[in-house]
């Protein structure tokens, strides 16, 4: 009789045993589907990586307009850990001086010509370009959206489908994509309540910022008018850095 060790030499009996460990939770296959997340770690992921908790980021929009020019717009971005969030223009010029706060639901742009801050909302162009306010100033996906995972084309990514829970949401739909591999944002489709798609977006160039893997570069499509689009740079991002509560404070705006 031919022991248990002699009939591995058999054609195909190593492999045999390795598929029949791989049953048993021993030895993963070659080709393991990578475990099913759920729709709410997606989301969380999306907003520990485009929105961290804390960060101070040096960022740049590039606004293409239907007649073919563009217009550059430099700013530092700061957040607070319990939504507030505060913007400082320095380009262009027309722009210096120019700031804008975020405070939980509320938003005002700070007019340096006016010497006031003015209340803006949430689905209004940030800049007049292709993101709105709230793609800049309010990424909490998980307080604003239910999450659910859908059946996604592209056996690369996974889908998940957002809807409106609250009235001031970006958007009232947004279907998102993250890569199975790291669940880093890859594209998104923004929608209307009447289903109809406004904007589109790619995820692009991801770099480590101290730390964190993100994608460096956000460009946003109108959908609406195919001959315009913007794109969103980080050049810099320091992360869990200490905000004086000073800065977001109304008061503050225009010192």
């Amino acid at each position: 009789m031919r022991s248990a060790a002699t009939s591995t030499t058999r054609p195909g009996g190593a492999r045999l045993l390795a598929a029949l460990a791989a049953l048993a939770g021993g030895l993963p296959t070659a080709h393991a589907e990578p475990a099913r997340p759920t729709a709410e770690a997606i989301v969380a992921r999306y907003d520990e990586v485009m929105g961290p908790r804390t960060f101070d980021s040096l960022m740049v929009m590039v606004a293409h307009r239907p007649d073919g020019s563009t217009r550059a717009y430099k700013m530092r971005v700061l957040k607070a850990a319990d939504d507030k969030l505060r913007v400082w223009f320095y380009e262009p010029a027309a722009t210096r001086g120019q700031e804008l706060l975020s405070v939980e639901d509320n938003m005002w742009v700070y007019m340096p010509n006016l010497k006031r801050a003015l209340r803006i909302a949430s689905r209004e162009s940030f800049q007049g370009g292709d993101f709105n306010n709230g793609d800049v100033l309010r990424v909490n996906y998980r307080r604003d959206y239910t999450a659910a995972l859908a059946a996604s084309t592209d056996e690369a990514l996974w889908q998940v489908d957002l809807t409106a829970r609250v009235k001031d949401a970006s958007y009232d739909h947004i279907k998102l994509w993250v890569s199975r591999k790291d669940l880093l944002p890859v594209r998104a489709e923004y929608y209307a309540v009447s289903g109809k798609l406004l904007r589109s977006a790619q995820f692009e160039d991801v770099k480590d910022f101290r730390g964190l893997r993100r994608p460096a570069h956000l460009v946003m499509k109108n959908e609406l008018d195919p001959r315009r689009y913007s794109e969103m740079s980080t050049l810099d991002m320091k992360l869990d850095v200490e905000v004086p509560a000073q800065k977001f404070v109304l008061d503050d705006l225009g010192r």
